[in-house]
């Protein structure tokens, strides 16, 4: 049955967003003032900057379950992103994680005029967290792995959610990393970050 189905798969991309968000706000707590302008592995981009993206793409990971529909501009507002960006971001993830558990598994979501199922959403906010998380904590000079259970499941996941068009615009190459690395290396790894190999 399509509803079931549906209901299956956002309760598992729930599930995945929490332990990213769980996981990324454990980074937030090391940004300190003092390392706003230090630079993090995204390109061009320093602690600052970064802060600023994540705070739009909780934003519209929120827009997404409030009115299924992803469009420019933040829905609504959670503090300022710009003076005070880690309580915004921590207030941000928590209501929007909150409206995501709380959503309907059957009603799609229009991304740029595309129609994507909950679980697609979810499941791409749980990757997009995750990584950014750890190019916090990197950032930070406080390295903190992404867990390997949840790489486990975000892996297979950025395989099939990151194409060639994606890059080098919204992602680097990926880095070669041994055969043997923990699965977060090579999550992180394919999207396009430099993590030391345990």
């Amino acid at each position: 049955m399509l509803g079931d189905r549906a209901r299956t798969q956002l309760v598992e991309g729930v599930g995945l967003l929490e332990r990213a968000i769980g996981y990324t706000l454990g980074s937030l707590q090391l940004v300190t003032p003092e390392v706003m302008a230090a630079p993090s592995p995204c390109r061009h981009w320093d602690l600052q900057a970064l802060l600023h993206h994540m705070n739009d793409s909780l934003a519209a990971l929120h827009e997404a379950v409030e009115v299924r529909h992803v469009a420019l501009t933040p829905p609504m507002s959670y503090g300022d992103p710009v003076t005070s960006p880690v309580p915004t971001l921590q207030n941000r993830a928590c209501s929007m994680l909150g409206a995501w558990a709380n959503a309907g598994p059957d009603d799609l979501v229009s991304v740029a005029g595309y129609p994507l199922t909950p679980g697609v959403v979810t499941a791409t906010g749980a990757v997009e967290i995750a990584v950014h998380g750890w190019d916090v904590a990197q950032a930070c000079g406080r390295p903190r792995p992404i867990p390997d259970e949840l790489a486990v499941e975000l892996l297979p996941l950025a395989g099939l959610l990151v194409k060639a068009t994606d890059r080098p615009g919204r992602f680097a190459v990926p880095v070669p990393v041994p055969a043997w690395a923990a699965p977060a290396e090579r999550l992180l790894a394919f999207l396009g970050r430099r993590p030391p190999v345990r």
